[in-house]
């Protein structure tokens, strides 16, 4: 399958909305090479601002200039976004329905070599607390290009989470996918897997395998945590089994807790939860650290057996 990290549909899809939106602006922390914004910065120098290693800084000016009648895509690593300037994009943004798209690069463990200190599984958890928060987490390069098109449209602060490492793509260009509504990408009746970012392919993978054991499974790409899709989770508790949460993300407050949270007041059914545990990472690389912090395929397919 052809891969691409979302993060570069991102910086594609960013050039390509310049020309749409004269109003769209663009800033970032001194890592336009690494988030992509660099291609904008090329293309529309005068709405592209580098706004250096000063990340509350950022979100604040960017704040501003939403509220001055500007679309903003602000950008940083997600460690720096979510954690250095949280205050800021909770005080700021958040409570000033400021028209902020928080697009943060390089989450979770796939961010590899950089380290514990750069791997995040708190961003989710901590930008769905935020009152009038959209929290998008695209599974692919092609669901990256088609949501961020939605979250421009969107009046509102939103926070995107986008990957450092290419991932397989699985939709197709003629995908339609409406912010706030989950994607059933594989149907099944037996367990059901909800999976978020770069998790979705690997329960696609999973639902192949397990197939293969007689075990027909349904796989949903919940590309938005919040809104989250309540109509399709309770579908799923009515219609099979068990419900597997797969996310490179803590168990502890991310895609695993909103769905039980729906679940539990709605449908109870058995859950497992495929994520980072209660632990922080460590530098290496990407694919040796998803395996042994159990977020490989073969840890969802024990998660979907273990509750048959």
């Amino acid at each position: 399958m052809e891969k691409m990290a979302t993060r570069q549909a991102y910086g594609k899809t960013l050039v390509e909305l310049g020309a749409k939106y004269s109003n769209l602006v663009v800033m970032d922390a001194d890592l336009s090479k690494s988030t992509m914004t660099a291609e904008f910065g090329k293309a529309y120098p005068e709405r592209f601002f580098n706004m250096g290693i000063a990340e509350q800084n950022m979100y604040a000016a960017a704040a501003g200039l939403a509220i001055s009648g500007k679309t903003v895509c602000a950008s940083t690593f997600a460690m720096f976004a979510t954690g250095r300037a949280f205050e800021i994009i909770r005080n700021s943004i958040g409570y000033t329905k400021a028209n902020v798209k928080i697009c943060a690069t390089h989450a979770g463990i796939t961010v590899g070599e950089d380290g514990a200190s750069h791997q995040t599984f708190e961003d989710i958890a901590l930008m769905r607390t935020i009152p009038g928060m959209t929290v998008i987490n695209p599974g692919d390069g092609i669901s990256a290009k088609l949501l961020l098109e939605g979250a421009i449209e969107l009046d509102g602060p939103v926070y995107m989470r986008l990957g450092r490492a290419a991932v397989p793509v699985f939709y197709e260009e003629s995908a339609k996918l409406e912010i706030g509504k989950g994607s059933c990408v594989r149907d099944g009746k037996d367990m059901t897997i909800v999976a978020t970012g770069i998790m979705v392919s690997k329960a696609l993978e999973a639902a192949g395998i397990l197939a293969e054991k007689g075990i027909d499974t349904r796989v949903i790409d919940m590309h938005t945590i919040k809104p989250l899709d309540e109509e399709i989770i309770v579908k799923a508790a009515q219609e099979t089994r068990g419900i597997v949460t797969a996310e490179e993300h803590s168990v502890i407050g991310g895609l695993g807790s909103a769905v039980a949270e729906v679940v539990v007041l709605n449908c109870p059914v058995k859950m497992a939860f495929v994520g980072q545990k209660d632990i922080f990472g460590e530098s290496g690389k990407p694919d040796e650290l998803l395996a042994k912090y159990g977020m490989e395929v073969v840890d969802i397919i024990r998660a979907a057996e273990g509750l048959l």
